[in-house]
């Protein structure tokens, strides 16, 4: 790519994800208060789709601003279950709760882009994934969440599908590139469609 390729986003997996798939990319975390941002949405009465959409538009526009020559991807994902969304659980003990309201039930995994240039949106894509948890039991939640606490602590639901995550679920329907946080697919579409790298 000739236009640098900025990563609003503090991920390593959407990195590690762009980077595999031959991408020149640079990550900057945005400095935005995302949870205020999503109080203030959810209290306007945004749906879970509008509270994705919104926060990587605000992540991309908040690099973006000081990065006008660049292409600036700006990622959220919210979990949405029952016209709620859903996000980081901030202690395991809330993870538990979460994690045994989702149990045996179906929930859905929006994830977000939208890409600048010259500082201003031109592309923005929201994948779904509708995912089955299964119905286990609490002694074997409670041991899944000491094993894992520090690696899931900062992922939607408590879960990494890529790791002991997958073992809470009986189906996952949709993109596994949206379930990881980053519809990949349409991404490179797009980049390709524009001319930004080769096809």
């Amino acid at each position: 790519m000739q236009t640098p390729l900025i990563l609003a986003s503090g991920s390593a997996t959407r990195l590690q994800l762009l980077r595999a798939a031959g991408l020149s990319v640079t990550a900057q975390t945005p400095r935005i208060d995302e949870e205020s941002l999503r109080a203030s949405l959810e209290a306007e009465g945004a749906t879970p789709r509008d509270i994705a959409d919104t926060l990587a538009e605000m992540k991309a526009r908040k690099v973006a601003t000081n990065l006008p020559s660049a292409l600036v991807l700006g990622c959220d994902q919210v979990l949405a279950y029952q016209g709620k969304a859903w996000g980081k659980a901030e202690t395991p003990e809330i993870a538990r709760n979460q994690l045994r309201t989702l149990r045996g039930q179906t929930h859905h995994l929006l994830s977000a882009i939208v890409m600048f240039e010259a500082g201003k949106p031109i592309w923005r894509h929201l994948g779904e994934a509708r995912l089955t948890m299964r119905d286990f039991s609490d002694t074997w939640l409670d041991d899944y969440l000491a094993r894992n606490w520090d690696s899931i602590r900062h992922s939607v639901g408590g879960y990494l599908l890529e790791a002991e995550g997958i073992r809470l679920f009986n189906a996952v329907e949709g993109d596994y590139f949206t379930v990881l946080g980053l519809p990949l697919l349409p991404l490179l579409g797009y980049l390709g469609t524009r001319g930004f790298i080769a096809t």
